[in-house]
């Protein structure tokens, strides 16, 4: 398997860092927390589960799928859905086949922080707390949906060696979640028509009990399909032709994978996107939001309560569900230099070449820069 660096977050989920884009996939602070809080609180489920019978989302670069993993704990924790069949159709998208694969097994409860964690980035040093605080409860019920639509997807799934190599090396136990480890050891041997099913009716049924009860309840009311899709999103995407209730963007940042943050890949999400739609990311970039902006989007801030703090990017086609908008600061620094937004528009460009355009029309452009203008702004509202 290619090389990533696991560790602990300060609220038990599994992070990891890409020497690849020498970058984290994931807060130090809280994997599963950012997910959460940066892309399901702010999706408003509820809203989705008493309109729609059927709700379709769009997960762009799934990685090992916490989005997924925290609007599904969400779902099954309303109570909407048990008096209504629902239905759930989540597209998944991710270039990396292995990480994919992974998702199901990588731990969101940690109890405790591992002796000798070797902790990847002297960022990630500094961040990590040393000790778990939990913040939202997580059941592990979902990474059994998991495996049962990579099993039925992915025919090399169950058998894949490199995969089973990894999960029994002792040094990655502190990173997996072992029932679910041994739930896809029990499958390979079992075989997918015996999947699932007989799994909640052996020795292990009993040993965690209610945890599978409450999986068995859950598969009887809703309907969950998880379509993977391992490729470049923008082709998935040109091919697609569903309506989405709501967008996970979460890619790499504008400099690392500009290709998903461009103005035309936006216009494409823009046709790709309900009415009453949402797109969600962790992004507060002025280039971000110009684009979106151009785009035709509504673009609003997400706000975290906890914290106190924005905390991502919101954009919708309804300007209704912009609960907190631009302020006069945002709007203003996304016409200065720092808003000249990314281009794609044949969307295949490789990012070298997406990032050299953009350099260049940034050089070549009469717009203020981003620093002078936030001095200037700093002076005339005695922010000093």
């Amino acid at each position: 398997m290619k090389d990533f660096y696991p560790y602990i977050t300060n609220d038990g989920s599994v992070g990891l860092y890409s020497p690849e884009f020498d970058d984290i996939y994931h807060s130090t602070f809280g994997a599963y927390a950012e997910s959460c809080e940066k892309f399901v609180l702010p999706a408003y489920i509820e809203y989705y589960i008493t309109n729609f019978d059927k709700i379709n989302i769009l997960d762009i670069c799934y990685g090992i799928g916490y989005n997924t993993k925290s609007f599904l704990n969400s779902f099954y924790s309303i109570d909407a859905i048990y008096s209504n069949n629902k239905s759930v159709y989540i597209k998944a998208v991710d270039t990396d086949k292995e990480l994919v694969f992974l998702s199901p097994f990588f731990t969101v409860n940690a109890k405790k922080m591992p002796k000798h964690q070797n902790l990847p980035t002297e960022k990630v040093k500094h961040l990590s707390s040393g000790k778990i605080e939990s913040q939202f409860s997580y059941d592990k019920f979902i990474n059994y949906i998991l495996v049962e639509n990579l099993a039925a997807q992915f025919p090399d799934f169950l058998q894949n060696e490199d995969l089973s190599k990894y999960l029994k090396k002792r040094e990655n136990k502190p990173y997996l979640e072992n029932s679910i480890v041994k739930f896809y050891n029990y499958s390979r041997n079992a075989g997918l028509t015996r999947l699932f099913k007989g799994y909640l009716h052996n020795i292990y049924y009993r040993y965690v009990s209610s945890s599978y009860k409450k999986a068995l309840k859950a598969r009887k009311i809703a309907d969950i399909a998880i379509d993977y899709n391992i490729n470049d999103a923008r082709q998935v995407i040109l091919k697609d032709i569903k309506k989405y209730h709501l967008i996970f963007l979460d890619a790499f940042t504008p400099t690392k994978c500009p290709c998903l943050w461009t103005l035309d890949f936006f216009k494409l999400l823009y046709e790709r996107l309900d009415d009453n739609g949402r797109i969600l990311t962790y992004s507060n970039s002025a280039l971000v939001r110009s684009a979106f902006l151009n785009a035709g989007f509504y673009v609003g801030k997400i706000y975290n309560e906890r914290t106190k703090t924005f905390t991502g990017t919101i954009a919708a086609k309804n300007k209704e569900f912009i609960k907190h908008d631009l302020s006069e600061y945002d709007l203003s620094l996304v016409k200065t230099r720092a808003g000249i937004f990314y281009r794609d528009e044949n969307l295949n460009s490789l990012n070298e070449a997406i990032i050299e355009r953009h350099k260049k029309e940034v050089e070549e452009s009469p717009l203020i820069s981003s620093s002078k203008f936030i001095k200037q702004y700093r002076k005339e509202h005695n922010n000093v």
